[in-house]
């Protein structure tokens, strides 16, 4: 006769043990009320993603369908293929509005996030004094203003007769003045120089508010081991906002090939060409030239090329377990 300490035991009925059809620490009646909830949750996320869906995908589909024809966006439309991005690799003129928002990456994200790390590391150093809050509002105005705004203010401040150009002759520097958004070779940079003053304050506090979850042990075993101001920024203070320099080179990468706001407010894509990016360049061709094709075309190559230069910075920042 089998003891009843050593014999086999009953399994588990359905209610107590973890069932196939359910998960592991629920209650018994848990199900039910989880697909209730699972129901609930997606209801409310509904109107949102229907918006995303109309706003966003929809267009989304439309443009890549689009940009296989040869269209005027109001008679009848011709299947060209992928005649039109034959067009955007071939042609002189689109392929250098590509090239120019590359560029602009430097002016737009590069200086920046370094201008960023090396202005809040110093308002860090002097968070207990009154000048560190001026400091950050100062800094972070630009992003408050609108970009109409701020390209109007710059075009006067860059004019031939602006007050840049006044300041350089004040300090013996009039050999050098120009009109500094009509010069074949300054325009760009000029550009740049607009696009960098209103991506500071961005960066700046994003930067900012990623040192302040920083531990000040880490700091403190730094001197403790003799490491200076410089060598600390380098060891314990940039290593530990990798995500918040991801963010950064996110957004303002983003900002950089898509540029338009400025552009076409202070310059137009001109003089010339030299301004000219794909987001000035594919309004034009659709609006003006009327080439529905070949802009649609140049905006699914200038979503690949968003996509090409963040996901790998998205990868390379991303916290590791």
């Amino acid at each position: 006769m089998t003891s009843p300490s050593t014999g086999p035991k009953p399994g588990p009925g359905p209610a107590g043990a973890p069932g196939r059809g359910r998960r592991p620490g629920l209650r018994p009646g848990a199900p039910a009320g989880l697909r209730t909830r699972w129901w609930v949750g997606w209801a409310f996320a509904a109107p949102a993603l229907a918006a995303y869906a109309v706003f966003v995908l929809w267009p989304m589909v439309l443009t890549a369908q689009y940009s296989l024809y040869q269209w005027n966006g109001i008679g009848p439309s011709t299947w060209v293929g992928l005649d039109n991005y034959g067009r955007v690799f071939t042609d002189p003129e689109l392929l250098d509005t590509i090239l120019n928002a590359i560029r602009l990456i430097v002016f737009f994200s590069v200086i920046p996030v370094l201008l960023g790390l090396a202005i809040a590391a110093t308002i860090r150093r002097i968070a207990a004094s009154r000048l560190a809050v001026v400091a950050r509002t100062v800094v972070f105005v630009p992003q408050v203003i609108p970009l109409v705004a701020a390209g109007i203010t710059w075009s006067w401040l860059l004019s031939s007769d602006g007050l840049v150009n006044q300041l350089l002759s004040a300090i013996g520097l009039g050999g050098v003045t120009r009109a500094w958004l009509g010069d074949l070779s300054t325009a760009l940079p000029a550009v740049g120089v607009i696009g960098a003053w209103v991506q500071l304050g961005l960066c700046t506090l994003l930067l900012l508010a990623g040192m302040s979850r920083i531990d000040p042990a880490l700091y403190e075993a730094a001197r403790l081991d003799g490491a200076g101001p410089l060598r600390e920024f380098f060891s314990v203070t940039v290593p530990s906002l990798r995500q918040e320099i991801g963010v950064c080179v996110t957004v303002t990468v983003i900002s950089a090939l898509a540029s338009f706001d400025i552009i076409y407010i202070s310059t137009q894509g001109g003089p010339g060409n030299s301004t000219m990016v794909p987001g000035l360049e594919i309004f034009y061709q659709a609006f003006s030239d009327r080439e529905i094709g070949v802009a649609s075309a140049l905006a699914v190559v200038l979503m690949a090329l968003v996509l090409l230069c963040v996901l790998p910075v998205q990868r390379l920042t991303r916290e590791r377990p």
